[in-house]
């Protein structure tokens, strides 16, 4: 399971601010004994899919880089310090640089500048042809994707604290400090600009809505509440970024739930029982969610009423799905991308990347979709 290597106490958080991975403090090892991931069986593909083109960024280690769509190009990042950016329709690299650190998340874009956090709580940005503007420093690890609106960019480290620094000098404008319970999972809750808010996914199942001028809260929310006697039990982080569509967010959370939420107040609208820790996709019609049991799930938007449930990839560790046209496309651990059908749930066509684990969040770019993995193979698909 993914999550035996994503769990942080708080209390250690200084050690660990430097390292990747805590498979030595693995207390779910026992869990996922015999969850072997299911076969793949071979699919008579009634949807046609190609590689577009395809490039190598460099490997993300054990950090998430999720691609960034600028006008009609893309912004890719490594852990090596990597940054390029291509033309979303051909691949095209239109410049391509190496910053003079490690990069630990990214890509943070407004479609003007970009940010990215770096080794040691380091924060950069640059231009959109590749010339450093800044650098600033937070307070720990950098694992979120910065965001960037009203002239702020919010950047999130693994100690909880949320800082909003100024997009022309990265002054610090005000800084959010919010206590996280006593065990985490090692990922990279996502944040999303709305008008003159920044909604941020917390630790403890929680959507904090913040001001963005002034670091002001407008509602707090919990998607997944604390169950069960022990700290183990009891994580229950936000997973993935959360989705703004119409007036509503949602969202998901790891041993918690899944629902959308009215974005002007944080009332719930509805939500349902469910345990991710990668996030969900929403369209028009429907909520999308993989589980932490390889389960993908689509909800009615309106009172989140199951409309099917496609449980033939389990344990294998999926990314966050994304809609695109009649599909739903999702990556696993070996580089595979599913497409499933997004009516009723069945397959439809497998692409494969570089056999390794596409733990970003997939995107749509123009006509095809977009997909990591932490090998460093950036690939776009074609849906034909």
């Amino acid at each position: 399971m993914r999550i035996t290597q994503k769990l942080i106490g708080v209390s250690v958080l200084a050690l660990m601010a430097g390292c990747s991975t805590l498979s030595s403090l693995n207390p779910f090892a026992s869990k996922s004994k015999g969850n072997v991931p299911a076969p793949l069986v071979e699919l008579k593909g009634t949807m046609a899919v190609r590689t577009a083109w395809k490039l190598d960024i460099g490997k993300a280690e054990d950090y998430v880089f999720a691609p960034a769509l600028v006008n009609q190009s893309l912004v890719v990042a490594g852990a090596d310090g990597a940054i390029a950016r291509v033309d979303a329709a051909s691949g095209k690299q239109l410049w391509r640089i190496k910053a003079d650190t490690g990069l630990t998340a990214g890509v943070g874009t407004d479609g003007n500048m970009l940010v990215f956090g770096g080794a040691k709580g380091g924060v950069l940005a640059y231009d959109l042809e590749g010339k450093l503007l800044w650098k600033a420093q937070a307070s720990s690890e950098v694992l979120s994707s910065p965001v960037i609106g009203e002239g702020v960019v919010v950047v999130r480290s693994v100690d909880n604290r949320i800082v909003g620094l100024d997009a022309k000098t990265g002054e610090k404008k005000w800084t959010v400090q919010r206590v996280s319970p006593p065990l985490t999972l090692r990922n990279a809750p996502g944040m999303v600009v709305v008008g003159k808010d920044v909604i941020i996914a917390q630790p403890g199942g929680k959507l904090l809505s913040l001001n963005l001028a002034t670091g002001a809260a407008r509602w707090e929310v919990a998607v997944g509440e604390a169950r069960g006697a022990t700290e183990l039990e009891r994580v229950t982080d936000i997973g993935g970024t959360p989705v703004v569509i119409d007036q509503e967010v949602c969202a998901a959370s790891y041993q918690g739930r899944v629902g959308c939420f009215d974005i002007a107040t944080g009332a719930a609208r509805w939500t349902k029982e469910l345990s991710s820790d990668v996030g969900v996709t929403v369209d028009q019609r429907f909520v999308f969610a993989a589980d932490d049991k390889g389960a993908v799930s689509a909800f009615n938007r309106e009172g989140g009423v199951s409309a099917w449930k496609n449980d033939k990839l389990s344990y294998r560790r999926l990314s966050t799905p994304v809609s695109y046209s009649r599909t739903v496309a999702v990556g696993d651990y070996q580089g595979f991308i599913h497409f499933l059908s997004r009516e009723d749930g069945s397959f439809l066509a497998r692409a494969a990347t570089d056999g390794s684990a596409i733990t970003a969040p997939p995107m749509v770019a123009g006509s095809n979709l977009i997909f990591q993995t932490q090998s460093g193979t950036v690939t776009a698909i074609a849906v034909e």
